[in-house]
């Protein structure tokens, strides 16, 4: 049972796309609670919740990915 490494490859850049925006997105919802009289407020909220959602869908794409190059299926 050989491994897919095309496959492992593509899965563990998607989790390298992700790690960025995992300490990106709950740094930019911290500034934006923290920040709260500036205009910008809701703006730099809404980035920080993209960012987080955006790490979450990466990663798991990226296990998907990878488990699927692992069992070839």
């Amino acid at each position: 049972m050989a491994t897919n490494k095309q496959l492992l490859g593509k899965g563990i850049k998607y989790l390298t796309g992700a790690l960025p925006l995992m300490f990106l997105g709950p740094s930019l919802i911290y500034n934006a609670f923290q920040n709260q009289g500036n205009n910008w407020h809701y703006l730099v909220l809404g980035i920080g919740i993209v960012a987080c959602l955006g790490s979450m869908v990466l990663i798991f794409l990226g296990l998907k990915i990878i488990m699927k190059g692992i069992f070839n299926d």
